[in-house]
């Protein structure tokens, strides 16, 4: 689709106001749709809605956002929900089904709004056991025995509970570990230019120096893409998937117009308010923290986003912005090998503190790896 912002006008403006109107993030009334025009309210609703779904804060409507508008017209009750292996039911009624169903102790994967395999193994399990037929399609039965019964799980999340126990119970090795990695530019799409030098050749160059040191600590890494190559964000994602990875790591390095902009920040999947990547944002906050120890590069933090390269993975996954190619101290050091060989090497420390136990855990920036022989 075209991306709707500020100016624009037309029946799809006049569907964003009304979904935006919906979501109680929009007033007045809907008028011609032929001449609805995208003004400054529509503009800051849909910046405010951007904001609180983890979205890029840009106040347009792309096809990420006009997506995620789509989703939240639904609530749970709406419409009858059902596994579609070609066509899975997105929404948040299926993220609030999800939610439900761990409340209750039910494994239904992640919560986020894709009514996918995990989801409906454990509607049909929350079904078995309360005497529903276990067909695996949330209708008018299945919700009312959903709101009639309370939360059973108590003292955390139950996701957080169980991935975290999975995690312990996994061993404290990278041997036989499955990674992959994503650099995140390639092929046509060069990124940043710094002098002779762009940003896809230097998130490739990152990348490969990862993979050689994961591997080496007897990892299997797979790199998303070739040098020449520049998948799209879905087809990334279903190859980690099939790769059946146990990590999921992108590889970025920012620009911006702001000649303030520089630092370090790490990403993972979350809405914000409540529904996230447990491990995945603790691997967020330690690969970022160790880029930051041993690089003294400036902190940005880690945040939740709902980008779909980390919505639509099914292991934890992680984006990380290793710095500013705009900004001349960040484009200085990252031009500089031996500071991309320090990075590759607190990515690999932090993959490998995600897996050791709490009593284990050196401090940041202090763990090395042992030579294998």
């Amino acid at each position: 689709m075209d991306v709707l912002r500020l100016g624009s006008t037309g029946p799809a403006v006049a569907e964003v106001q009304a979904v935006l109107r919906t979501l109680g993030l929009l007033g007045g009334d809907a008028g011609d749709t032929a001449t609805a025009s995208y003004d400054e309210a529509t503009e800051l609703a849909v910046r405010h809605f951007q904001q609180v779904r983890g979205l890029s804060v840009d106040g347009r409507v792309g096809d990420e956002t006009y997506r995620a508008l789509h989703e939240a017209r639904w609530s749970l009750g709406d419409r009858l929900l059902r596994y579609d292996p070609e066509h899975p039911a997105r929404g948040d009624d299926v993220g609030r089904l999800q939610e439900l169903l761990l409340e209750l102790g039910y494994d239904a994967g992640r919560a986020d709004g894709i009514l996918g395999p995990e989801t409906e193994a454990g509607l049909r399990a929350f079904q078995r056991d309360y005497g529903l037929t276990a067909d695996g399609t949330c209708g008018p039965a299945t919700l009312r025995a959903l709101k009639q019964l309370g939360r059973r799980v108590t003292g955390g999340r139950p996701q957080l509970l169980r991935q975290s126990a999975s995690m312990v119970e996994s061993g404290s090795h990278l041997i036989g570990r499955v990674i992959a990695v994503d650099p995140g530019h390639g092929g046509p799409d060069t990124g940043y230019t710094a002098g002779e030098t762009t940003e896809a050749d230097l998130v490739f160059d990152l990348a490969s120096r990862i993979e050689g040191r994961l591997a080496a600590a007897g990892a299997t890494v797979y790199l998303t893409h070739g040098r020449d190559g520049n998948p799209t964000a879905a087809e990334r994602t279903a190859f980690a998937n099939e790769t059946r990875a146990d990590l999921f790591l992108s590889l970025h390095m920012e620009a911006h117009g702001s000649a303030h902009a520089r630092g370090v920040a790490s990403y993972y999947y979350g809405t914000g308010s409540g529904a996230s990547s447990t491990v995945g944002e603790q691997f967020a906050n330690l690969v970022r923290r160790e880029v930051i120890a041993r690089t003294g590069m400036l902190d940005c933090g880690s945040h939740p986003k709902t980008w779909d390269i980390l919505r639509m993975t099914r292991m934890p996954a992680v984006r990380i912005d290793c710095g500013y190619l705009s900004h001349p101290v960040d484009r200085l050091l990252l031009l500089d090998a031996r500071l991309r060989s320090t990075v590759a090497q607190a990515v690999v420390a932090a993959v490998q503190r995600l897996f050791l136990p709490a009593e284990a855990d050196p401090p940041t920036g202090t763990f090395l790896l042992p030579a294998r022989s």
